[in-house]
């Protein structure tokens, strides 16, 4: 049995359906820093508005620390018994914990009992997400291997749009809600509208079929894929746990730092900040794309490494200017953008070359959510402390060169891993 070069239009469907998990992943996640000022309000009060904060993002942390414990749960049955139901069925308890965050009572209302619901609620989602997009990615690859790099660019282009939908729905409620209305009820028609979004996304995705190379090979799928992972390529999880480094820390710190950061410390008009950085994440996801297609005709590793190189250099510049206000904020948001789109679109298809079928799942999960954990989730709290115990409003982009420098190294080793995915092209 071949399989075709180009991707007819079943094809594209089976991509789209496979990217919605993760779009609504990406959704909760903007969403979550957009309103991260209102949740702490309103769930975690405290004596300072930075330690209200603190405690906001360090629930939203949590929920990044169930996420490998998902991922390795979720993957295993992924690797053993098929791709199509893990994500199928993670995405439907995923909606219920969003829809359900934005109908938790506030801490007025039922006390330290509301926090600890939200937080529970955050570790439940986490846990789903720890399956959800590695199975896309895992799914697409196994559906159109000869455009591995198209498809999985094409998954992280149109996940990133779920970014876009979250600051659209923030714009849309800061425009028809009145003022003093936003802070008790915005956030939590954001949860709820996510929530059903990824009802709709299990309805949708009922009717695909398994990945074709896992039928091929189910007979001899393993039956201990996470311990053979750490037995056989124990050297793939820590090379795709640094390749990860950049694009995580860029995720967690533009999509979902950033909403706050420019409202509560530089004091810009919130609005104008969610509309910049709704241009940042379009150009993201334009070059995101282009990065995919390009990915087909060379070495992916050459491109991510030039998007970290400029991640990198331009980190620490990108914070001063918006400290300084010297550069206009559209202008500079949308050229992070399409800088960090290099990377954004290369580093998922490498990953899926690091692992053979019969443990790719299980390998993408572990190394996409230990890296998104250490480097995405903690990245919020990490750049508030920073800039609290330091004083510096600019350093977060410290912390961004640091971890562009972690994926540059990792990528020196990236090449012909084993996964036989990229073969041609490396």
């Amino acid at each position: 049995m071949t399989t075709p070069d180009r991707i007819g239009a079943g094809g594209w469907r089976i991509v789209l359906l496979a990217s919605l998990g993760g779009t609504l992943e990406f959704y909760d996640f903007v969403i979550f820093g957009i309103f991260a000022r209102d949740i702490a309000e309103a769930i975690f009060p405290a004596s300072s508005a930075i330690a209200s904060l603190m405690a906001s993002f360090a629930a939203f942390a949590v929920g990044y620390l169930a996420r490998p414990i998902g991922g390795i749960v979720l993957s295993h049955y992924g690797d053993r018994y098929g791709r199509r139901r893990v994500f199928l069925w993670s995405v439907f308890v995923m909606s219920g914990a969003t829809l359900g965050m934005g109908l938790v009572p506030s801490f007025a209302q039922w006390g330290v009992a509301a926090s600890l619901l939200m937080v529970i609620l955050r570790v439940v989602q986490g846990f789903c997400l720890g399956g959800e997009l590695p199975g896309a990615l895992t799914y697409v690859v196994e559906t159109a291997p000869r455009q591995a790099p198209l498809v999985c660019g094409f998954v992280f282009a149109f996940v990133t749009l779920g970014v876009a939908t979250a600051t659209g729905v923030s714009v849309g409620v800061r425009t028809f809600l009145p003022p003093e209305l936003i802070p008790l009820y915005g956030w939590r028609l954001a949860f709820i509208l996510g929530g059903l979004g990824g009802v709709l996304s299990f309805v949708l995705r009922r009717n695909l079929e398994e990945s074709p190379e896992f039928e091929r090979m189910k007979s001899l799928a393993s039956k201990q894929p996470f311990s053979e992972l750490l037995r056989t390529h124990a050297p793939q999880v820590v090379v795709g746990t640094s390749l990860v480094a950049g694009t995580a820390c860029f995720n967690g710190l533009f999509f979902s730092h950033l909403p706050a950061f420019l409202s509560a410390v530089l004091k810009y008009d919130p609005r104008q900040a969610v509309l910049s950085q709704t241009a940042g994440v379009l150009a993201s996801a334009l070059g995101i794309f282009l990065a995919g297609w390009l990915a087909g005709r060379m070495a992916p590793r050459h491109l991510l490494r030039a998007g970290v190189g400029l991640l990198a250099l331009l980190a620490v510049p990108f914070y001063t200017a918006l400290v300084d206000r010297s550069v206009d904020l559209t202008l500079i948001c949308v050229i992070a953008g399409l800088c960090a789109g290099l990377t954004n679109g290369t580093f998922a298809v490498m990953l899926t070359d690091l692992f053979p079928t019969r443990i790719r799942f299980t390998g993408v999960a572990l190394v996409f959510n230990v890296g998104f954990t250490l480097f995405s989730g903690m990245a919020p709290l990490v750049a508030t402390s920073l800039i609290g115990q330091s004083g510096l409003p600019q350093a977060p982009g410290y912390l961004m060169a640091a971890c562009a420098l972690i994926a540059l190294v990792g990528s020196l080793w990236a090449p012909r891993y084993g996964g036989a995915v990229l073969k041609a092209s490396v």
